[in-house]
């Protein structure tokens, strides 16, 4: 088993290719010998002090050398690593650290993106007895200015004795925590052993060919959520260069995309939108092998093709906190409508089963027909932390109930089409918004849409929130006319309302457009409608 530790990624770059570049930020590059000696001597400052297998240190930083540095230090302690999203603030940062029993805490101050020494400021240590310790990274002088709760220190790991011992630790137990997305509850933590994260990282370092010759990944995606973190880990044991962006700027990522000869970038679909408008002419990226997304925020279709046209290779794919991201990805062989659909082939190929399951019968269903992904696979999550009821629930019989709603292909692929609570039960069919939306775009004056459903009279209507294009065309009646002509009758939206955008939340992978907010919206704005009429009629 010594293949399955995070440690093995490490020794096989440093034996093959000691002096070759593992990671460039800010300019400065680290080679893999270097690399190497930082996850020792990080290993040594941790052990003393006093963490050991099973101990969870929560990691509250921007993307960074040190993050992986410090995540495959843990890992050679058997200790567990909780990664906080730099976007959270106090409330989600205390449950974090209380729901995981995190004993320490690195983080970072002075940075315009993540002010640590506020958002602590303001949680109660009373609420997290087991938290003995806050530690600044890369902050040598940041001490006297960054006021705590708890004891702080610097992260020194220089000024560790280093006794390179053996990796003794088990790849079975878990050694990462990730969120899920907690949008209405609270998150729940998703529990992988070094083996899953391993095995899934070989696999798509094949898969996505991040193991050949000059391969060069820039990290657009926060390390501390499982996209990120899966194409880090992928390059890392494909022998790929990897480029870090601390957070995300779209001209910066552009440069450096031409600068270092970017192969390979993952993100959200709003990512590649600015990227692809910061560099105008075709071919921007002349580099470029593989750049995969998922689709976050709204429909990225029509200038999805666009960029195609351009000489960018993008590909639709499909992956969760629980069976890891860049679990499946579009063939380049598709037809591009196709290619940019989320889902794909999985990366660990026959190993890996999907189908798809009726949500009312129960029934299995046959190719092409929509319902429930439920997916077994090598690298599919071990459970949920301290929550044996929900892990039971979600896996019952091995395969993850996924709580997404997709169709197979006929040769074997899968395209996914939504979550689940997305899709709308409409006369008696189950509906995926997108359909609906995609109709409602093609009218004259829609710039973007999104369909939710809402309780009218006791039934579920779909409504629509419009952002109308500036030269006024757009006409809310005329368009449910020409949309009675075109599509079933209880797809035609029973409201149509314009709006100047679309409510957000923030994710480990970015903004992304909520419909739980645009559904209570809906029902804020039609119980209005309730209530006006009532006062008219009185």
């Amino acid at each position: 088993m010594d293949t399955m530790r995070l440690s093995s990624l490490l020794q096989a770059r440093l034996q093959a290719r000691p002096e070759e570049t593992a990671f460039v930020q800010n300019g400065q590059c680290v080679s893999n010998a270097a690399f190497a000696e930082r996850v020792e001597q990080a290993s040594a400052w941790l052990r003393e002090r006093g963490v050991g297998p099973g101990d969870a240190v929560a990691l509250w930083l921007l993307n960074s050398t040190e993050w992986i540095v410090l995540l495959l230090a843990l890992a050679r302690l058997g200790a567990i690593t909780v990664p906080i999203n730099t976007r959270y603030r106090s409330e989600e940062v205390a449950y974090l650290l209380g729901a995981s029993g995190a004993r320490l805490l690195l983080t970072q101050g002075g940075h315009p993106r993540l002010d640590a020494a506020g958002i602590l400021a303001d949680i109660d240590p009373a609420g997290l007895p087991q938290l003995r310790e806050v530690v600044l990274v890369n902050e040598p002088a940041g001490a006297a200015l960054f006021p705590c709760h708890w004891p702080l220190s610097v992260f020194a790991p220089a000024a560790a004795e280093v006794l390179r011992q053996a990796d003794a630790s088990d790849p079975e137990k878990v050694a990462i925590l990730f969120s899920t997305s907690g949008t209405t509850k609270a998150p729940k933590l998703v529990m992988h052993p070094q083996r899953t994260l391993v095995d899934h990282a070989r696999r798509c370092a094949a898969g996505l060919g991040m193991d050949q010759p000059d391969a060069v990944l820039l990290t657009m995606l926060p390390m501390c959520g499982v996209f990120g973190l899966n194409s880090v880990l992928a390059a890392l044991v494909g022998g790929a260069t990897v480029v870090i962006q601390d957070v995300f700027d779209a001209h910066q990522a552009a440069a450096l995309m031409r600068a270092h000869g970017v192969t390979h970038a993952f993100g959200s679909d709003e990512m590649f939108r600015r990227l692809a408008q910061c560099v105008p002419g075709e071919r921007p990226f002349p580099d470029a092998r593989f750049f995969g997304f998922g689709a976050f925020t709204s429909s990225f279709g029509p200038f999805a093709q666009e960029c195609v046209e351009r000489g960018m290779p993008l590909h639709g794919l499909y992956g969760s906190s629980e069976v890891q991201a860049l679990f499946a990805a579009q063939s380049g062989s598709l037809p591009v409508a196709e290619r940019l659909l989320g889902g794909g082939w999985p990366m660990a190929g026959t190993q890996a089963d999907i189908r798809v399951r009726d949500t009312e019968t129960g029934e299995l269903l046959p190719v092409g027909a929509p319902g429930e992904l439920e997916i077994r696979a090598p690298g599919n999550f071990i459970g949920y932390f301290r929550d044996p009821g929900a892990s039971a629930a979600a896996m019952p019989d091995g395969f993850f109930r996924s709580g997404d709603l997709g169709y197979l292909r006929e040769d074997g692929s899968f395209v996914f089409l939504s979550r689940l609570g997305d899709a709308m039960r409409l006369g008696g069919h189950l509906v995926n918004p997108e359909e609906i939306e995609a109709a409602i775009k093609q009218q004259d004056g829609v710039e973007d849409v999104h369909v939710v459903a809402a309780d009218i009279a006791g039934q579920p209507r779909p409504v629509a929130f419009v952002i109308a294009r500036p030269d006024g065309g757009f006409q809310a009646e005329a368009v449910i006319a020409r949309l009675r002509q075109t599509v079933a009758g209880f797809k035609v939206p029973a409201r149509i309302w314009i709006v100047d955008d679309f409510p957000q939340t923030a994710g480990a992978n970015g903004l992304k457009t909520s419909r739980v907010l645009l559904r209570q919206m809906a029902q804020a704005r039609i119980a209005a409608e309730m209530t006006d009429s009532a006062g008219a009629a009185g």
